[in-house]
């Protein structure tokens, strides 16, 4: 589990921003991405570590789509 409450970056605009929740099925460490049990791929930016992240954690995540990539800028732990 991650053992973090919460990992955060920057806020974004709340206008721009949306959340999702579900466990995280695959992690790539080259491409900075995970991805959720509802096969969305998510960017993580500088700042979130995916070395807190693991294979069936379950997130709650909030993200802005930047450039047609979903980039996270929140990370949540859910139980």
């Amino acid at each position: 589990m991650i053992t973090a409450a919460m990992l955060v970056l920057a806020p974004i605009s709340a206008a721009s921003a949306a959340q999702t929740s579900g466990t995280i099925t695959a992690i790539s460490k080259n491409a900075d991405t995970i991805t959720l049990s509802d096969g969305k791929t998510y960017s993580l930016p500088e700042g979130i570590e995916d070395t807190k992240l693991r294979v069936g954690d379950k997130v709650k995540l909030t993200y802005a789509d930047k450039g047609g990539k979903a980039v996270i800028s929140h990370v949540i732990p859910q139980k």
